[in-house]
């Protein structure tokens, strides 16, 4: 029983061991089990940290999101979001740069044609308006100096005016004018004369120089009055170029001077002066005709005319104008290719600026008023 009862002790030992020792393995593992939150406590902080920093990452990534929304993504995808409203900007705004774009197309366009205006700029920088007052202001101060200006040619009807313009080519006015009155007195009319003896016609005019040939025109062009217009002149620009020895020129003469209808009459003169005036650059007679006539209204040219063939003839003289005596000086390009001494200049005028005759026989009334003097008749001296 003892032995049982040590046994049963030893037993109750062990068994008490074994429980202590559980107690104390399980102490050791509650030991354990307390220490690890302490020990853990790190690793949850640690784990916090992780925790914030993949939060704060999480965080960041979405700001890095936010941030690339601006980059190519975002603008790929505001672009799309946004097309529609650039779009209907655009389409808004787009009237206005095309207005502006087209608008100065058409404004340089216009530019060119306006210079069918011509007219373009005058060789020295003159402009085609300040051309254009220019011109037209020497013909008004001219027909202050020139109120009588008339055709220096003797007439008293149409034919006899068409029949001295011929004559006149190559020859002054004051040399026909002494010669048509005996021409006229023989053969007075188209008839007369497109029967006459050509060898006693020529013999009249021969003081004109090229007697020969104007004796063919003045009685060719008397025929043709005769046969193809009842010998009446026509008042017709068409019809009278079409008279032997009539050309242009001739025939505005008779227009404007026999039937009152404006014409330019372009003779050397009136050639000699619009160039050195630079109212044009033009040498052939039908281009200077139409280069000044578009410098001056139509009911001008007759009278223009006149004033430009009268100066030429008294003052602005071929080789030596009188410069200083012109009263023209400052609107003219040329004022100094001539005298511009006054005194000296004086000495240059021509005709009744001269106190001198004059080219016609039988002047008109206003021009014997004015202080001009008729011409002496052929032989006078």
């Amino acid at each position: 029983m003892g032995e049982q009862i040590s046994d049963g002790g030893r037993e109750t030992a062990k068994a008490a061991k074994t429980a202590a020792a559980g107690g104390s393995a399980s102490a050791k593992k509650a030991a354990p089990a307390r220490k690890t939150p302490a020990r853990k406590t790190p690793a949850k902080k640690a784990t916090a940290q992780k925790a914030t920093a993949q939060k704060a990452t999480a965080k960041k990534p979405a700001a890095k999101k936010t941030a690339p929304a601006r980059g190519p993504a975002a603008k790929q995808a505001s672009a799309r979001k946004a097309a529609p409203a650039k779009s209907s900007a655009a389409l808004k705004k787009a009237p206005a740069p095309r207005k502006q774009v087209v608008a100065p197309k058409k404004a340089t366009a216009s530019v060119p044609a306006a210079p069918a205006k011509t007219v373009a700029a005058h060789p020295q920088g003159e402009s085609r308006t300040a051309l254009v007052r220019r011109a037209r202001r020497v013909n008004r101060e001219l027909a202050e100096v020139y109120p009588y200006a008339h055709p220096e040619l003797d007439f008293e009807n149409p034919f006899q005016l068409v029949v001295a313009t011929v004559l006149s080519a190559q020859t002054t006015d004051l040399r026909v004018n002494q010669t048509t009155p005996a021409l006229f007195a023989k053969y007075p009319t188209p008839e007369d004369l497109a029967a006459a003896d050509p060898e006693e016609v020529e013999e009249i005019l021969r003081p004109t120089g090229f007697f020969r040939a104007k004796t063919k025109s003045v009685i060719g062009l008397s025929k043709a009055l005769v046969e193809q217009f009842g010998g009446e002149v026509p008042g017709r620009l068409e019809d009278l170029v079409k008279l032997p020895g009539v050309g242009r020129k001739t025939a505005f003469v008779v227009l404007g001077n026999a039937f009152g209808r404006p014409g330019i009459t372009v003779d050397t003169h009136f050639q000699r002066l619009v160039r050195r005036w630079k109212w044009t650059d033009e040498t052939d007679p039908d281009k200077i005709e139409a280069a000044v006539g578009a410098l001056f209204p139509k009911s001008d040219w007759t009278d223009l005319s006149h004033h430009v063939i009268w100066h030429g003839r008294r003052i602005c003289h071929a080789r030596k104008p009188a410069c200083g005596a012109c009263p023209i000086a400052p609107l003219c390009p040329a004022y100094g290719e001539g005298e511009t001494d006054p005194e000296k200049a004086e000495k240059l005028l021509k005709y009744e600026k001269a106190g001198r005759p004059g080219q016609r026989l039988m002047p008109p009334q206003a021009y014997l008023d004015a202080g001009g003097r008729a011409a002496p008749p052929l032989g006078a001296g």
